[in-house]
């Protein structure tokens, strides 16, 4: 599966083969790999959840060694003739033989997510931005932080991180702000969910699917949370009073447990939540027959040739799987609503 396959007189593949790259720290262990692949399936997900790499190989000879824990494997894929797709680093966790026929599972995780970003710290930040927050963090955890400017400039009255890893306060805050908190290739990422652009600051660009590359799919909308707003509470000092930002309508506005040290801290948290209830007023499903190695988490989306509120939405990616097997190379997708109309807020004195 690593070279292409099927050609005919030594001419180019009727077909499209798939084609990947496995290393080994330096050493390419694909030839290695590909004579005993069963299959291959990497998960990628948004935020502060590890990718995932599964990988089963055949062992009936009895030849294959089980892999140590920690050692690191890197991969990239695509198709044959186009260049591969690197989908990083990732770390061997678990490993398993089983039989018969005898073969070896082995579970690696994306290798960004250390150890420790996941132990338990406390500070507490007052009178600061976004931004210094984002940067200190990165700086113990040896990262560099790429945030976005607007985000960046976020003024924060005050938050506490209470026996609470850098990782799961990192992933609050991005709930707080509607973005997406995650560690790719060293750096420390902190964006807006809509509009996210690369590691490098480059702009994602828009991968469109059409009904004749699916495999299924699965359209879902729901008014179950048929919310007006959101409604968040903050303490207001110097008039000693609770007060409210409502963002959106008050009719059936969903209200929100934290109670925050500023307007501004409320407002955030309100709006962030309005956004991912809009986002989530739709969901879309599908598997593309012919994978597609750039659809990643953060992809935007444009699909044709399914029914016109379907084709008519930008969509958003939530999650992908890609899988190489005996049926080729096929890839799943989760999306979301991109779009989120502007609010309104207003702010209130209130219960």
């Amino acid at each position: 599966m690593a070279k292409p396959t099927g050609a005919v007189d030594g001419g180019s593949p009727p077909y499209p083969s798939p084609s990947y790259r496995i290393t080994l720290g330096d050493r390419d262990i694909t030839p290695t790999v590909d004579a005993r692949l069963i299959s291959l399936t990497l998960t990628e997900c948004r935020g502060d959840e590890a990718d995932q790499l599964d990988l089963t190989l055949d062992d009936s000879d009895g030849a294959l060694e089980i892999p140590s824990k920690g050692v690191t494997l890197s991969l990239a894929f695509g198709w044959a003739g186009a260049p591969l797709i690197d989908k990083g680093t990732f770390v061997v966790n678990e490993a398993e033989h089983s039989g018969a026929p005898d073969q070896i599972t082995i579970r690696a995780r994306s290798a960004d997510l250390g150890k420790d970003l996941r132990e338990r710290k406390e500070q507490s930040w007052h009178r600061t931005t976004l931004g210094a927050i984002l940067n200190a963090i990165a700086q113990r955890n040896s990262l560099k932080a790429r945030v976005d400017a607007k985000l960046a400039g976020k003024e924060v009255a005050h938050i506490d991180q209470t026996n609470e890893s850098d990782l799961n306060f990192v992933t609050r805050l991005a709930k707080r702000y509607d973005a997406v908190a995650t560690v790719k290739k060293g750096m420390l990422l902190f964006l807006p969910i809509v509009g996210t652009t690369t590691s490098k600051g480059e702009a994602l660009p828009t991968i469109t699917i059409t009904r004749a590359d699916g495999d299924s799919h699965r359209y879902h909308t729901s008014d179950r949370e048929a919310y007006s707003g959101v409604r968040a509470y903050w303490h207001d000092s110097k008039g000693a009073k609770r007060r409210s930002v409502l963002v959106g309508q008050s009719g059936n506005a969903k209200r929100l447990k934290e109670a925050h040290a500023s307007e501004a801290d409320a407002r955030a948290a309100a709006q962030a939540e309005w956004r991912r209830i809009q986002r989530g007023a739709a969901t879309f499903e599908l598997t593309i027959s012919l994978g597609q190695p750039l659809l990643a988490p953060q992809t935007p989306v444009r699909v044709r040739g399914f029914k016109p509120q379907i084709d008519d939405t930008e969509w958003l990616t939530i999650k992908t799987c890609h899988s190489f097997g005996d049926s080729g190379y096929t890839t799943k997708g989760e999306l979301e609503v991109a779009g989120a109309a502007r609010e309104a807020v207003s702010t209130e004195a209130g219960p």
